[in-house]
């Protein structure tokens, strides 16, 4: 087991899914969840306590599918607040983002209430993504901001930009665009995020690093003294996020392949050539294609959702299902 502890690093990585639950997800240690998402809504509200609900919701109709958050909590005002930690690029994120709410605001009124009492409490999504959500520039919007890897979004007017609705909010933020060093840390959130980002290389707490705030991970977070079964399941949560990650990016790989090899059959398959060239890029395109359909099944294996896969591997959609 020592080798296997050294081989870990000293403490529990919070962007794997044991770690980010081991963290937040436990009522002895809510305080770090309290201070984390303090550090999010700075100046807008300040939460005294957290109430851990269920994360797993039912539709209210038998063909309505199930949704499990990663952590669901009720603020000490009754806000509701879904907290996920994503660690591979979805391309509907966002949508997914917004039915999560959608599912818990249709809760709040009960079925065949009568009336016209619409009150809702104020529900919040908050992600921790593991890439950068307009990576593909998918919005069609330049993002000219001090905090690129911070999306702070509400309902707001679009010709006053005069909040609408202030009782519904996302606030996501991109780890991987977070590159400030220690010295430019000016915010309790700007040291949350450089811990999320760093805290599995770290051997100590730094002293740039608030003890009164971060004491607590530093001192819980030791892999030293996880119980065998902790150790067990943290080792498990570790491999399936680097196995995701590798095979991702493999099917990453495999995609932008496929387009090179099309691009240059394109390209060959003018002028006389034209049938050399195209047998040639066959070749290399039957090649690649066998390459994605393995990456594919490996990652349907693994339950990553049929969109992604396609868009990451260049197949379609009716192909990686058949598979």
């Amino acid at each position: 087991m020592a080798k296997s502890k050294r081989h870990l690093g000293r403490y529990v990585d919070p962007r794997t899914d044991f770690g980010w639950k081991f963290y937040f997800g436990r009522e002895d240690n809510k305080i770090l969840l309290i201070e984390f998402l303090n550090s999010l809504f700075h100046g807008e509200k300040i939460i005294s306590d957290l109430r851990f609900k269920p994360v797993e919701q039912d539709g209210d109709y038998e063909e309505m599918r199930r949704v499990v958050f990663d952590l669901h909590c009720i603020g000490n005002d009754g806000e509701v607040f879904i907290i996920e930690m994503q660690q591979l690029f979805q391309e509907f994120f966002k949508d997914r983002a917004v039915y999560y709410t959608s599912r818990l605001i249709n809760k709040q009124l009960a079925r065949g209430k009568k009336g016209s009492d619409y009150y809702l409490p104020e529900v919040y999504f908050i992600g921790i993504l593991e890439f950068d959500m307009d990576r593909n520039g998918s919005s069609g919007i330049s993002r000219v901001t001090e905090r690129p890897y911070f999306y702070d979004v509400a309902l707001c007017d679009k010709l006053t930009k005069e909040i609408f609705y202030d009782k519904l909010g996302y606030k996501m933020i991109s780890l991987p665009l977070f590159n400030k060093q220690p010295e430019e840390l000016k915010t309790v959130m700007d040291q949350w995020l450089y811990l999320l980002k760093h805290l599995s290389t770290m051997d100590r707490l730094p002293s740039f690093l608030d003890k009164r705030i971060f004491g607590l991970i530093f001192e819980i977070g030791e892999i030293g003294k996880l119980t065998e079964e902790e150790l067990m399941s943290y080792e498990a949560s570790l491999k399936h996020k680097r196995d995701a990650e590798s095979v991702f990016n493999s099917a990453m790989k495999s995609g932008e392949a496929l387009g090179h090899a099309k691009g240059l059959a394109e390209g060959l398959a003018e002028g006389k050539a034209k049938g050399l060239a195209e047998g040639k890029a066959k070749g290399l395109a039957e090649g690649e294609r066998k390459k994605a359909l393995e990456t594919a099944k490996a990652f349907k294996e693994m339950g990553l959702p049929i969109a992604d896969i396609a868009k990451g591997t260049g197949l379609s959609v009716e192909e990686v299902e058949k598979l």
